[in-house]
């Protein structure tokens, strides 16, 4: 079977092309390439620094980190509070040569990028080639990035296995919205194959929700795998460079997986937040908590959902 490994591209996103062929491009950017029975995926948050949201979904679409730093600005400063708030362990780090190290240094102490192998720019390709595939067993789910429909196929939706085997004919659903969905064929790097083992990227033609019902974020997965909420508590660790304050009632943004929502605080002590539209979760998961509009970092904390 085919495996599959995911590397997100941050700092200087250009890397990427080097690595890979082009494909999927809108906020985020996707280049792939496949070497023997190993498809590697590249994926840029090109709508970033403009947008804090597809730095998160760009992350949380991977399992590895490639941050090549080409300046040292309150954007490099996000992107190494938005890995250490995902707890992005695993990772290679390089910087150009007009980059001050030891300030490099001082940004990333006592964060998860402390822990990255650090190369030189010309080594990331050789090391790269050694990290292997892992894969997750247990219920079958996949969070969606992108859909669309395609003349004579229908709706077409491209994502990520996370945990799993996605299966041709497998009848599963999709949340938060609770439709069925029957998954016709399954394509593997432009080639169709019956089963797709997770973290495999994929495109699916599925029989059910019409594309304007599909969104980014959305996981296709067995029936009650997941707690579909218009409520969430967290475990919540401030951010230490948000300087604002948190008051209930206070509007904000939180980044589940692929999932983007408008939130209020509900509570303080704990924090609750409840949303606008129900959202797909599980115990455990990431939340972070963002202030788009915010002119200095747009991330206000983060914690795990109660």
């Amino acid at each position: 079977m085919v495996k599959s490994i995911n590397f997100v591209v941050l700092g200087r996103q250009e890397t990427a092309s080097e690595f890979g062929k082009k494909g999927t491009e809108t906020d985020i950017c996707l280049y792939d390439r496949k070497d023997s029975d190993i498809i590697k995926t590249w994926i840029t948050p090109k709508g970033f620094p403009e947008k804090i949201q597809p730095l998160f979904q760009a992350i949380n679409l991977a399992e590895f980190v490639i941050f090549h730093v080409d300046k040292l600005d309150k954007f490099t400063g996000e992107q190494i509070v938005a890995l250490d708030s995902l707890k992005k362990e695993k990772g290679i780090l390089s910087h150009t040569y007009d980059v001050d190290e030891s300030k490099l240094q001082m940004m990333i102490k006592g964060t998860v990028v402390e822990k990255y192998l650090i190369v030189e720019h010309d080594k990331i390709k050789e090391e790269m080639d050694k990290i292997e595939p892992q894969t997750i067993e247990g219920n079958t789910e996949m969070v969606v990035d992108h859909c669309f429909d395609v003349k004579g196929v229908g709706t077409v939706i491209l994502g990520k296995v996370t945990v799993g085997t996605v299966k041709q004919y497998d009848n599963l659903k999709l949340y938060p919205a609770g439709l069925d969905v029957l998954i016709k064929s399954i394509q593997m790097h432009d080639d169709p194959v019956s089963e797709s083992i997770c973290p495999a990227r994929v495109g699916l033609a599925v029989k059910g929700p019409k594309p304007d019902e599909v969104g980014r974020g959305d996981v296709i997965t067995t029936e009650g795998n997941l707690d579909i909420k218009n409520e969430i508590e967290l475990n919540f660790q401030k951010n230490q460079f948000f300087k604002g304050d948190i008051s209930e009632g206070q509007g904000c943004l939180v980044s589940v997986g692929l999932q983007i929502k408008a939130a209020k605080f509900s509570s303080i002590a704990p924090v609750k937040l409840s949303f606008e539209k129900p959202i797909a979760v599980k115990k455990g998961q990431i939340a972070v908590i963002l202030k788009p509009e915010s002119t200095t970092i747009r991330i206000l904390g983060s914690g795990s959902i109660v």
